[in-house]
């Protein structure tokens, strides 16, 4: 048996309804309908790094580190695939010098980027004590 199973239908054109668990999922290559496959992606791959570098903060000694925003940029080659990611991570909580260790911790945990291949792993950038 499958740990997760998803149901895309497409009817007609390029928007596609897929079913994941509980949840609808409405993508679209054309952006009319929903946000497109590479949108879609880097969405997916910010929303589970951002717990990932909660387990990460927390692991390293921080109880809270309270919001945590991730802003994503991604760029296309010229066949419109995804040619890098960078997310500027702005976080609530002074981390001081445990930045790099709660990133390197972060990425060890999240299954988005342990998926993608090194050269489209997220370039990440931290803003620690943001006004958020």
């Amino acid at each position: 048996m499958s740990d997760i199973n998803v149901t895309s239908t497409c009817e007609e054109g390029y928007t596609t309804e897929s079913v994941v668990g509980d949840w609808d999922l409405v993508v679209d290559a054309t952006d009319e309908d929903g946000p497109n496959p590479n949108a879609v992606l880097v969405a997916d791959y910010a929303s589970c790094f951002i717990p990932a570098f909660r387990v990460g903060a927390d692991k390293e000694g921080f109880d809270d580190v309270g919001t945590i925003t991730v802003e994503s940029a991604a760029e296309l080659d010229d066949g419109d695939d995804l040619s890098s990611i960078s997310f500027d991570i702005h976080v609530e909580s002074d981390l001081g010098d445990s930045v790099d260790d709660v990133v390197a911790r972060a990425e060890d945990i999240c299954h988005v980027h342990a998926a993608l291949r090194e050269e489209l792993q997220a370039d990440i950038t931290v803003t620690d004590s943001a006004d958020l």
